[in-house]
């Protein structure tokens, strides 16, 4: 008897297509994907990466973060890319984000899992966007959610 078929949950299935989404980054250090949802359907994706127009880092092979020694989570400023929840947010409308939940997965770039907690410039922005909750994978890819309205 062939077993029968598991269908993801929804976030499960939202958190794959943010892990998709991630393969496209532009980042030597980490790789992240963001997918806003809402009502079930995906109102719009992003990952980080170089600003429009500017050349990214792994086409220069170098990042200026890295190059300096510099710790994760420090000096984002000296940074060219723009972060994968920002880049979700600029492609969407607020009409359609007011109430949405935001999908965020990612890892390192040797591939081990990352921690997607949103930093604190992308939660002042989700909270502007007016999203209601983002869903992300810890780094032990346990799925965590964070309550906007509550955190």
């Amino acid at each position: 008897m062939v077993a029968p078929h598991t269908r993801p949950t929804w976030h499960e299935y939202f958190i794959g297509i943010a892990e998709s989404v991630s393969l496209r980054s532009t980042c030597i250090r980490r790789n992240y994907g963001a997918v806003i949802v809402k009502d079930g359907v995906i109102v719009s994706t992003g990952y980080n990466g170089a600003a429009r127009g500017e050349e990214n880092c792994i086409d220069k092979g170098t990042c200026v973060r890295e190059d300096m020694g510099i710790p994760a989570g420090e000096r984002y400023e000296l940074c060219v890319a723009v972060h994968a929840e920002a880049n979700a947010i600029i492609n969407a409308s607020l009409e359609e984000m007011k109430g949405a939940t935001m999908y965020v997965a990612g890892h390192n770039y040797n591939r081990t899992a990352a921690s997607c907690h949103p930093c604190l410039m992308c939660h002042r922005m989700i909270r502007n966007a007016q999203l209601s909750k983002v869903i992300y994978y810890s780094s032990d890819q346990r799925i965590l959610v964070l309550p906007i309205n509550e955190s």
